[in-house]
């Protein structure tokens, strides 16, 4: 009798996450057994200009809330806020991203951070590229007949790419 043994490796579905009050990108990213990355879902969730900031991080918790319940991701990873000039627009990306790293952590769902920089160098090759260069390897790698739209939710699936290319499950 001859008997055959396999080794699964675990289909790890990570979310990336580009975090922003007026406009937060998702991407869910499938890492399968050998090796393959394959796009699961992706998009934005918007808020209106005219509600309140609660009611903004509020409509972000409740939608991203909604998107973990469904794909029930293993891992996630967000963008690491950076800001040069613009306080008042730092101020509220921290808030969306205090939401998302809330959601996240109340879903038990482990977190990473990585900065723009680690994900251009992990997705494009070099730290600087510019952004068509990081949306069209994630095109490529994700085997995807256009970049992915809006630019927010392309941000996110490079996010999720970088987590699964740096931890490699």
């Amino acid at each position: 009798m001859h008997f055959v043994s396999f080794v699964f490796k675990k289909m790890t579905l990570a979310l990336g996450i580009d975090p922003g009050t007026a406009t937060t990108g998702y991407g869910l990213v499938r890492l399968l057994p050998d090796g393959e990355l394959v796009a699961v879902s992706f998009g934005i969730i918007s808020t209106p200009k005219d509600a309140t900031p609660s009611a903004r991080l509020e409509m972000l918790y409740t939608n991203l809330r909604k998107i973990i319940k469904q794909h029930k991701p293993d891992t996630s990873a967000v963008e690491k806020l950076f800001f040069a000039r613009n306080v008042t627009t730092g101020i509220a990306v921290g808030q969306a991203r205090g939401v998302v790293l809330l959601a996240l952590e109340q879903a038990g769902i482990e977190i990473f951070e990585y900065t723009p920089k680690e994900v251009k160098n992990a997705v494009a090759g070099y730290g600087s590229a510019e952004k068509r260069q990081v949306q069209e390897m994630v095109r490529a790698l994700l085997q995807l007949d256009s970049i992915p739209k809006p630019d927010d939710a392309a941000d996110a699936l490079a996010i999720a790419i970088t987590h699964l290319n740096t931890k490699r499950y």
